[in-house]
């Protein structure tokens, strides 16, 4: 009844609220927090620890071996829900805390919601300086989680119980709006989190959340659809947003009612099945031919859901300079870019207003023909480039394995390196929304833990299908723990480790800017006196997986089809050439900064070219 109360710690209030949050997807409710990862310590172990104890059932909590981990996988869970679902990370204070920072940044630049739940010294100040405590001798109320402000969408200190009637809703709000959408961090001083207060009842009444659909206003329609009627050479880039929203169906019907290529960005990869006639292949720095040839002839760009990153647009190079872009966006930040007609609002109502607007215009027949011709040769280069036989082992070629076995809706997972460009320019899509490539902060150890995170997410509703994770030693070695933990907590994976001994594809990028290779492959290591190599079987297997080591793509199939059949994690681990066996075809130019000035005329070499690509750099803001 109105006015009734109920005396709850800090901490139980928030448990107890996060478990009434329900949101409706495609007509069924469930939990909007689909629980949380957790390593205690103790800022968090005494109250918030109490207060899941009693929440096992509504919101599962999975203990984290890292909390940089943690977050990665609460990413990967969000990812998969399509932004629509989310998990808390709860840390302890101090460097529990500050491990949060990396994931945090990683959910920031890919606009995914987590919700971090973080202890924090006393309030009072009585015991203060505290174990883990950063002392700013001239600001005492700064301290380690203010940090988190650059790195997230909505923050929060709670210096009271009575605060968190305001910023719970909030947090929620952030995490679940369209354009803002990404992690929020509520700070909890230790002494808070255990202190009571009389919150109403009403706070904790179970609520049902939808996410907002913006409809574009009429006369940015307008404007868009007068441009797109002037244009010759039409395409579509198909981003992330695509996805996020729902409108996997409106893009594909307003592209073929139209006649439009389109092309997909690495956020954007399996927005269509790789075999429809329209799909031209991914686009930019780690594309396809076919997609930039179709992009650099393109006269009008339709973006749609994508924050057209430097990868996607060649450092914006990829288009012609008097190209003209429209950006369908929920975010008007993104809307507005590089001088483009901007239409803000949800893709799904946007593409259906603009099919309306549209009808009657079709692309010409020249330009579709050509657009269809480029991907048929690019789709016989890469049947080329991921076959194996007399030549040396590449990630191509496991790429290539993976996908003729795997199963349609099997989610393919990688991040940093060079597995990103090798998955993006050689996966063929097999059904929708079935690839996480994290690009938006190409960040190493994402592979495996947002592997768990997914599979975690792909357990509820698909789980008789497989995560499988692409990873190279560099990103392997940096984080491997949750390989532990897909194990402990009975989430299979499968994951592919590709050995080419170092960090290759920045090995790569220093050969192709005139430097000798240094301080990159092991081998090349001033500091290292005798090189030798891992043995990542062996170490898979002491964390519980089932793990092989494979000579050859050949061995690489029957040990994948071995895992497929298993319900263990497995690891296949596979050496691969360091040099010899990268996609060469599909780039586009990418600004790198290179020395004007250098004793090595391979590096001045390598400066001009890098130089003279610079005139076909848009200049838009």
């Amino acid at each position: 009844m109105p006015g009734e109360t109920i005396r709850l710690t800090t901490a139980q209030a928030i448990v107890r609220y996060l478990a009434a949050q329900f949101i409706e997807i495609d007509g069924a409710r469930t939990r909007v927090c689909g629980g949380g990862f957790g390593i205690f310590g103790h800022g968090n172990v005494t109250c918030l620890g109490e207060a899941l104890y009693g929440y096992q059932d509504e919101l599962p909590l999975y203990r984290g071996q890292n909390e940089q981990s943690m977050g990665f996988a609460a990413a990967a869970y969000a990812k998969y829900h399509l932004r629509r679902r989310f998990m808390f990370c709860t840390a302890s204070a101090g460097p529990g805390t500050a491990n949060l920072v990396t994931a945090s940044a990683l959910a920031h630049a890919n606009r995914l919601p987590m919700l971090m739940l973080c202890g924090d010294t006393f309030q009072t100040r009585l015991p203060d300086p505290v174990l883990q405590q950063l002392e700013h001798f001239g600001n005492p109320a700064l301290g380690l989680n203010d940090g988190f402000q650059a790195v997230t969408r909505f923050w929060d200190r709670i210096t009271h119980p009575a605060q968190i009637i305001q910023s719970l809703p909030a947090a929620l709000a952030v995490m679940l709006d369209p354009a803002d959408c990404g992690p929020a961090f509520i700070a909890l001083p230790q002494d808070v989190q255990g202190w009571t207060y009389d919150y109403p009842v009403e706070l904790f009444e179970e609520r049902t959340h939808r996410i907002r659909r913006q409809a574009p206003d009429p006369a940015e329609i307008a404007d868009a659809v007068a441009l797109l009627r002037t244009a010759e050479r039409p395409i579509i880039i198909a981003g992330g947003g695509v996805q996020y929203s729902g409108a996997v169906d409106e893009l594909t019907r307003f592209a073929e009612a139209s006649g439009i290529p389109v092309v997909e960005t690495i956020a954007g990869r399996a927005n269509m099945l790789a075999t429809h006639p329209l799909n031209t292949g991914p686009v930019g720095v780690t594309g396809s031919d076919s997609a930039n040839a179709v992009a650099e002839a393109a006269d009008v760009i339709l973006s749609v859901g994508s924050r057209l990153q430097d990868f996607t647009t060649g450092s914006w190079t990829a288009f012609a300079l008097d190209a003209r872009f429209i950006s369908l966006n929920a975010a008007r930040h993104d809307a507005g870019k590089h001088m483009s007609v901007p239409v803000v609002g949800d893709a799904k109502l946007g593409l259906e207003a603009l099919e309306t607007a549209l009808e009657g215009y079709k692309a010409p027949a020249t330009w579709t023909d050509f657009a269809q011709g480029e991907r048929k040769k690019w789709d016989a280069y890469v049947a080329e480039n991921v076959r194996y036989g007399n030549r040396p082992n590449s990630y191509a070629q496991a790429i290539g394995i993976v996908n003729d076995l795997c199963d349609p809706r099997d989610r393919v997972v990688t991040a940093a390196g060079g597995l990103p460009a090798e998955v993006a320019a050689n996966w063929r899509t097999l059904d929708i929304g079935t690839v996480d490539v994290e690009f938006g902060f190409s960040c190493m150890g994402y592979e495996i833990a947002g592997g768990w995170g997914a599979r975690i997410a792909q357990s509820e509703s698909e789980p008789d299908k497989d995560t499988i994770v692409f990873v190279g030693d560099g990103a392997y070695l940096l984080m491997n723990s949750d390989i532990y933990s897909s194990v402990l907590t009975r989430k299979k994976l499968i994951i592919l480790m590709l050995d080419n001994g170092g960090f290759a594809v920045i090995n790569k990028l220093q050969n192709n800017t005139g430097n000798e290779s240094f301080n990159n492959l092991i081998a090349d290591c001033p500091t290292v006196p005798e090189p030798f190599a891992v043995d990542f079987a062996a170490h898979a297997a002491a964390l519980g997986a089932d793990s092989v080591k494979v000579d050859n793509p050949a061995e690489l199939a029957e040990a994948f089809k071995r895992a497929k059949a298993s319900d263990k994690t497995s690891v296949i681990v596979m050496d691969v050439d360091a040099y010899d066996g990268w996609t060469t075809e599909g780039h586009t130019w990418w600004e790198v900064g290179t020395p004007a000035v250098s004793e090595s005329e391979k590096v001045r070499a390598a400066h001009d070219e890098v130089e003279s690509a610079r005139v076909r750099q848009r200049r838009g803001v």
